[in-house]
């Protein structure tokens, strides 16, 4: 059974914030269970979000909620698979223009310690992408 691999010790990374207010709109209000508050790129295309877990895992799905207008409408996952130094994607997927949590099921699915997810596109005329909520599932093990 997939579980939760959010964790304290979680390194993550964003394309941008948006007029750089890290203290109201920064990454950690993807991951930090409370449904008022959200990381919000700036504006251009694209924009992504980088983790580095502590240890190698393997990813079954990515959760995402995003505000509705401001959607990544063509987001990709890559990984890097353990023992290379280059990401390969593992899935790509189309979220819906709406403010419900989506869940996307990775089609490659391999071990990895770095994960980037790539909104291409957005809903939003300049670019900009909102996300409440952001969860990644899988085992904290070898696929």
């Amino acid at each position: 059974m997939s579980k939760t691999l959010i964790t304290h010790d979680l390194k993550a990374r964003v394309s941008s914030v948006l007029n750089r207010d890290t203290k109201q709109f920064g990454k950690k209000f993807m991951f930090d269970g409370n449904d008022e508050t959200c990381w919000n790129s700036d504006e251009g295309s694209p924009q992504w979000v980088k983790f580095e877990f502590p240890s190698a895992v393997c990813i079954a799905s990515i959760c995402l909620q995003f505000q509705g207008g401001f959607v990544g409408k063509v987001c990709t996952l890559e990984g890097q698979v353990t023992g290379t130094e280059e990401f390969q994607l593992l899935t790509e997927c189309y979220p819906e223009d709406s403010n419900a949590l989506q869940t996307f099921a990775v089609d490659a699915v391999k071990t990895v310690q770095r994960v980037k997810i790539t909104f291409k596109e957005s809903t939003d005329f300049f670019g900009r992408v909102t996300i409440y909520k952001l969860d990644i599932l899988g085992d904290w093990s070898s696929c």
